[in-house]
């Protein structure tokens, strides 16, 4: 291999070989589908100049509002960035970067499968039509949010989160199509919603799965969706999102089953498919006003 050939990385595990500690926070266990996710805080350092087929990379910058110099090569180009949170840096798969940079920070390194990119607004979708642009660093709010919010889900419990994560990355995949990529965006505008029978097989669908890790890329293949579309749709028909009518549907039967007066709590967060008691304690509260403790007494 020449010198000026990217390192290309074709393994998930490959990842941590870049950097010269273990990241905080990873996806790699969770059975997230078609995205790996990893926080990591790390020295002064400088990366090889590496590629990867694995997927789109953005890094989101989340060490506050002190500025980190960076010399960064990104597909060919070089530049000195000025780096403080809220900072994103995209790469897409198959182009080359490295990096150096002069003081310690933390930072999310998110990554999404180009065929699930590509499908997320088109299901036919295919990787080699949607062309994502490199940027070096720029502020965008909404993917440093996005990040954080599914940091907060690894920090707390990844189980049963996979609908919840797949609604973000969703969400994100839509953003940097609108405002990072080649070509004009086609999304398409509804205001009818499901038809009453794609919407009776989907919520049939959920409540015979409830206690499964519902996944939005299934949800919407029931129906020959875009996650995208699917979403769109489902929301204007329920007037909330797939992720909160799966949460209400859970507290519902959760509600049902404490009343019977034969399962204890933790039972009925297994059976109904939240992670532990905790997070259906959360919910519950949030939902029905008062905690599952207190049904079991009346």
């Amino acid at each position: 291999m020449s010198e000026n050939k990217p390192l290309v990385l074709t393994k998930e595990d490959e990842i941590n070989q870049l950097f010269p500690c273990q990241p905080i926070l990873t996806s790699q266990n969770t059975g997230w589908d078609g995205m790996f996710f990893r926080y990591l805080s790390v020295p002064a350092y400088e990366t090889p100049e590496v590629s990867s087929p694995l997927g789109h990379s953005i890094a989101i910058f989340t060490h506050g509002n002190y500025i980190i110099h960076a010399d960064r090569k990104l597909d060919g180009r070089f530049q000195r960035d000025s780096v403080i949170g809220g900072d994103i840096v995209i790469t897409p798969a198959n182009i080359g970067q490295k990096c150096a940079w002069d003081a310690e920070g933390d930072f999310i390194l998110l990554g999404i499968d180009p065929t699930v990119f590509a499908r997320a607004i088109d299901e036919s979708g295919e990787p080699q039509q949607v062309k994502l642009i490199p940027h070096f660093a720029t502020p965008d709010c909404l993917v440093l949010q996005i990040g954080l919010a599914i940091k907060k889900v690894l920090e707390n419990n990844p189980s049963k989160s996979r609908l919840y994560v797949e609604t973000m990355i969703n969400a994100l995949i839509v953003h940097l199509l609108q405002y990072y990529s080649t070509g004009r965006l086609n999304i398409k505008e509804y205001t009818n919603g499901l038809s009453r029978t794609q919407l009776n097989q989907i919520i049939e669908y959920i409540n015979n799965n409830l206690d499964q890790d519902l996944s939005l890329n299934e949800l919407a293949s029931l129906l020959h969706m875009s996650p995208h579309y699917f979403c769109h749709l489902f929301k204007l028909s329920m007037g909330v999102t797939p992720h909160q009518y799966v949460i209400q549907s859970r507290v519902k039967r959760a509600k049902e089953l404490l009343l019977t007066g034969k399962y204890s709590i933790a039972q009925v967060a297994f059976i109904v498919g939240f992670a532990n008691q905790s997070h259906l304690n959360r919910h519950f509260k949030k939902l029905v006003g008062i905690t599952p403790g207190k049904v079991i007494r009346f």
